[in-house]
């Protein structure tokens, strides 16, 4: 496809309201599904086969092949023939000292490829080793260079950006796209924590976006990775931001989805049901106030991970009020401070476990969230008149 006509075919996608969703895959079976279900366009990346091989996204960074070879390989083989009618990006190792970049841009669109993104990128790289590559001349502005190429070519140019700097360079390049790279996809960060990394990703964003907007209002602004890797992480980005106009995913839409499906689908072979979504999770994304009062929704919190380190001053982020509001509240409905709530809470547990299971003293306190014992038996004492040690003497003595 031409660059004129996927950026026409963009901006009508915008124009009716609708986000731009970008692919990234290593495999004919995503993309062929992906256009499916309404893809604008999909990349090949290294670090998309290498995830079809079960690897992390990070082998696109080590030197287990030549990248360029790798995704000219498998791309013009297995996705060109299999997509049509649909914008194919290059992932470009711009780096690659083995390749002349004007001429292999040239045979990238000879290829059939409708355009390029610059990964993998060493914009991902920092400290000692991004010292070192800086001087040894492969910095970042090598990938500027090659959309600076692509674009004189007329190929359509999707720029991976971390910083408002190389927004600039890359708007300045000719980049159709400007991808605010958040990250490498993150995984098992749970509750309060990763709504305030949300929050985080979308400061990050926003200040790229910005100076897109002072050189170049109508750039299309994508955000990639970090902690945004569900649709529901993609609305929160949406939310009160109106800069954002779509979201470009690797991970997201083929490692996360096969590691649910088949982990499930392989237990409910095994044994009756399977897993249930984190219901809690969702409705603290989609908005507290939707669906509970504050104070509710701390109790449940509590309810769902006790276990683990809980914030209060998390809690407040992701309720959007003020600790002391939120404090003040809790303390008025419950009758105590969230504090005394919570010790009271993991003991009354602590007590239910010893109850019903046979377990190692030494044991039950990381079960509710203390990993001190002693200060576990001193609050154990206190809300019980017992040490946990008594108490289960006088479970054993009833039986």
């Amino acid at each position: 496809m031409q660059r004129e006509k996927i950026l026409e075919n963009l901006t009508s996608q915008i124009n009716m309201g609708n986000h731009i969703i970008g692919v990234a895959t290593g495999a004919g079976i995503t993309a062929k599904y992906a256009k499916q279900g309404g893809a604008d366009f999909i990349l090949m990346l290294n670090s998309g086969r290498f995830r079809q091989m079960g690897r992390s996204s990070l082998a696109g960074f080590l030197p287990f092949c030549n990248s360029n070879d790798m995704v000219m390989d498998f791309a013009s083989r297995e996705i060109i023939p299999l997509v049509k009618d649909m914008p194919i990006i290059f992932g470009l190792n711009a780096t690659d000292p083995t390749k002349d970049m004007e001429t292999y841009i040239s045979e990238i669109k000879d290829m059939g490829f409708a355009g390029i993104n610059n990964y993998p990128t060493v914009g991902l790289i920092d400290g000692q080793f991004s010292e070192a590559l800086q001087e040894d001349g492969n910095s970042y502005l090598l990938e500027v260079e090659a959309i600076r190429i692509a674009h004189a070519k007329d190929l359509f140019t999707v720029a991976f950006v971390f910083d408002e700097n190389q927004a600039v360079q890359m708007i300045e390049a000719g980049a159709d796209v400007i991808c605010a790279h958040l990250g490498l996809t993150e995984g098992g960060l749970l509750g309060a924590k990763k709504v305030v990394s949300l929050e985080a990703a979308k400061v990050k964003a926003n200040k790229i976006f910005d100076a897109c907007n002072a050189l170049k209002p109508d750039v299309m602004k994508l955000v990639y990775g970090g902690p945004v890797k569900t649709p529901i992480d993609v609305q929160y980005m949406y939310s009160n931001n109106e800069n954002l106009m779509g979201y470009i995913g690797g991970s997201a839409f083929e490692r996360i989805p096969s590691e649910k499906s088949i982990t499930n689908i392989t237990k409910a072979f095994k044994v009756t049901g399977k897993l249930d979504e984190n219901d809690l999770m969702v409705k603290m994304l989609d908005g507290v106030t939707k669906h509970y009062d504050y104070v509710e929704f701390v109790k449940e919190y509590v309810a769902q991970n006790y276990m683990n380190d809980i914030s209060f001053i998390d809690l407040a982020k992701v309720a959007h009020v003020s600790r002391s509001y939120l404090s003040s509240l809790f303390t008025k409905k419950v009758g105590c401070s969230f504090q005394t709530y919570i010790v009271q809470y993991r003991i009354d547990k602590a007590a239910e476990i010893l109850d019903r299971e046979n377990i190692q003293l030494s044991e039950l306190a990381p079960f509710v969230g203390y990993q001190d014992y002693a200060q576990f038996s001193k609050m154990f004492k206190k809300y019980k008149g017992c040490t946990p040690k008594q108490y289960k003497s006088n479970i054993n003595t009833k039986t």
